[in-house]
């Protein structure tokens, strides 16, 4: 029950560029990994990114990797989906969500080991 708000979202033109923020409140002791995840109507959710939030590791898939960044601040209130270069396919809804499973590595970007997720923030990309 760990209340996570995506913001950021909006419509942009091929080429540019969005600033997602996952807004992190009350007690985050379990978590242990914020991902990014998006989907597409019609389309099973996929994980773009995710990162751990005891070092900061990162992991990417394939089709955002070197156009997008995952961050976090400080505090680790707040975790950033820095994207650029957008692509029409990648027109989604984004959601982030928490995990407090240790050692997932690259099953980050797996969404059903995610337990809580945001509502979601709608990116839109136009040719």
């Amino acid at each position: 029950q760990v209340p996570l708000v995506e913001s950021g979202g909006g419509s942009v033109q091929a080429g540019g560029s969005l600033r997602l923020s996952c807004g992190v409140s009350g007690y985050r002791n379990s978590i242990e990994y914020i991902g990014w995840f998006r989907q597409a109507p019609g389309k099973e959710r996929e994980g773009v990114a995710a990162i751990y939030t005891g070092a900061g590791v990162t992991y990417y898939s394939d089709s955002v990797k070197g156009r997008f960044t995952i961050s976090q601040d400080s505090a680790k209130n707040t975790v950033i989906l820095q994207m650029s270069s957008l692509k029409p396919e990648d027109t989604a809804m984004f959601y982030c969500a928490a995990s407090p499973l240790l050692g997932l590595g690259w099953d980050s970007l797996n969404p059903r080991k995610f337990e809580s997720w945001g509502q979601g923030t709608q990116v839109t990309v136009s040719s």
